[in-house]
């Protein structure tokens, strides 16, 4: 362990050593939120373990660099959110490197993305890269540094044939009939190998306890991108939680299902009985499931500091609930509630989603009912809501839904402000209009590619898109239209798995007359 600049490093480093090769890592936001990214962390500590490769972190903020770009050779970028394109291009701008992959020289960085974005649909981002990864990144990362490295002395073009030869590479340039989505076991346990009092989440230790979500919510992609869910070994997290204890006592534990882990209970309990026995430990986890919401859970979080706790229903109605794959009863809410309550927690901030495929304006009422309820029966327990919008996602089963006009949408979001403010309830809501620009990406092809590059150099304000697609793009038809289930979609050849079949079937099933009646 060493401290360098503000920031405690879990793992030996030597940031002074003489590698003969260069690489930028690079994150698409702010330093602190990059010193909160498990993934973009743990994936720089891997290369920077390494005795041959001269790692450097660069962020949005980043001033000056270590390594001047003429010097490095090889970049990567986290693409974690589909609007993370803008940012990206901003920084190859600041760093004057061309925009293009095929206005790129050997005077040039190869440049490369990773993340869930690409994943399910690289495609409207293709001329803009070199290569992506496809899948988990953790050990894919360092093989393409070590193999970008071995042949540094190869042109471009033959680099970019070798990756492509790897499972989980690619290469716009290299014809690949298919490319197959890689992922991990979860044989370690991944934690934060960096601790700053810079981070968004200050001095947190986080801990990804599992991957993945077994319960299959038609639109998220959370869920599809990381099946088969994995679990790490009650032992290795509990060994990691003792390790980061010795540097911070914040923690955090992560994952999209992380209740469902086998031996939660007993993590909890583990943390439970330290904090007991007189050791200060601040914890928290990602958002919760209503149907596993238990005592000894909650309790811990008490225990831990924690006040107020997440819930995603995602929609008011039990009919909808089923649309959308997650059965969950209101009794099953209440059941939360009375848990929640009886355990020490202060209140709840309930997740939703509007738009959702088959929505009526009968479901939004039944949310209403539903906040209405709890107000009415919890007295002084704090209740919140935060929306979002549907945005069909690559590789889920509603990827071939569209969503609702934008204008339709946000009556239904001001018919929410009014009827939760009514019944002293807060409720926060993104945006409907950027939410769309996020589908026209979301489900994006290769003509894209001017539309991207035109908002960019408008400045990437919500009237740049509209005047870079005007008379060019038809937006909607992305965003708006519901695709035939026969239709090739842009990101066919991305080997995922359940598959395409199954994704065919999933989305008839859920969206079938018998789910869909009340």
């Amino acid at each position: 362990m060493k401290k360098q600049q503000n920031k405690i490093y879990l793992y030996k480093r030597n940031p002074y050593k003489k590698a003969d090769f260069n690489m930028w890592m690079a994150f698409p936001g702010p330093e602190s939120f990059a010193l909160s990214s498990l993934g973009f962390l743990w994936m720089f500590k891997s290369i920077d373990e390494t005795d041959d490769i001269n790692i450097e972190a660069i962020y949005q903020d980043t001033a000056s660099t270590r390594v001047p770009v003429e010097n490095v050779s090889l970049m990567g970028f986290s693409f974690s959110f589909d609007m993370d394109i803008f940012t990206i291009l901003g920084m190859l701008e600041q760093h004057k490197i061309p925009l293009k992959s095929s206005e790129r020289t050997a005077e040039h960085p190869l440049i490369f993305a990773g993340g869930p974005v690409i994943t399910a649909n690289p495609v409207p981002y293709k001329d803009f890269f070199d290569f992506f990864i496809i899948g988990d990144g953790e050990d894919l990362n360092l093989l393409v540094a070590r193999i970008c490295r071995e042949n540094r002395e190869k042109n471009r073009q033959e680099i970019l044939r070798i990756l492509s030869e790897i499972e989980g590479i690619y290469v716009p340039t290299v014809r690949q009939n298919s490319v197959k989505k890689v992922t991990k076991r979860l044989d370690e346990c991944i934690y934060t190998p960096v601790i700053s009092e810079n981070a968004f989440f200050k001095n947190t230790f986080i801990i990804e306890v599992e991957r993945g979500c077994a319960n299959r919510c038609g639109f998220c992609l959370a869920s599809y991108l990381n099946l088969p869910v994995r679990f790490v070994s009650y032992e290795k997290i509990i060994d990691t939680i003792e390790l980061g204890l010795k540097y911070t006592d914040k923690i955090a534990l992560l994952g999209a299902q992380i209740t469902a882990h086998p031996q939660f209970k007993e993590i909890c309990a583990y943390i439970y009985d330290k904090i007991t026995s007189g050791k200060k430990i601040s914890m928290s986890i990602s958002s919760m499931r209503v149907d596993s919401f238990c005592p000894e859970v909650v309790r811990t979080l008490v225990a831990a500091g924690q006040k107020n706790t997440t819930l995603a229903i995602e929609a008011g109605s039990e009919r909808l609930r089923r649309v959308i794959n997650k059965n969950l009863t209101e009794d099953q809410i209440f059941k939360a509630v009375d848990i929640a309550r009886e355990n020490g927690l202060k209140g709840f901030k309930f997740y939703g989603m509007l738009g959702l495929p088959t929505e009526t304006c009968d479901d939004l009422d039944e949310m209403l009912s539903l906040a209405e309820k709890i107000k009415q029966r919890y007295k002084g327990f704090d209740i919140s809501f935060g929306f979002s919008s549907f945005v069909p996602k690559a590789n889920t089963p509603f990827q071939w839904c569209g969503r609702e006009d934008t204008k339709s949408l946000e009556k239904k979001v001001q018919y929410l402000k009014k009827e939760l403010h009514k019944i002293g309830v807060k409720a926060q809501f993104s945006s409907i209009k950027w939410d769309y620009y996020q589908a026209v990406l979301s489900r994006g092809d290769e003509k894209l590619t001017d539309f991207i590059l035109n908002a960019y150099k408008n400045g990437f304000k919500l009237g740049s898109f509209k005047s870079s697609a005007k008379n060019k793009i038809n937006t909607d038809y992305y965003a708006l239209e519901n695709y035939p289930y026969e239709m090739p979609l842009p990101w066919d050849f991305i080997d995922t798995k359940p598959g395409k079949t199954f994704l065919t079937e999933e989305s008839k099933r859920l969206l079938s007359e018998k789910r869909c009646v009340v």
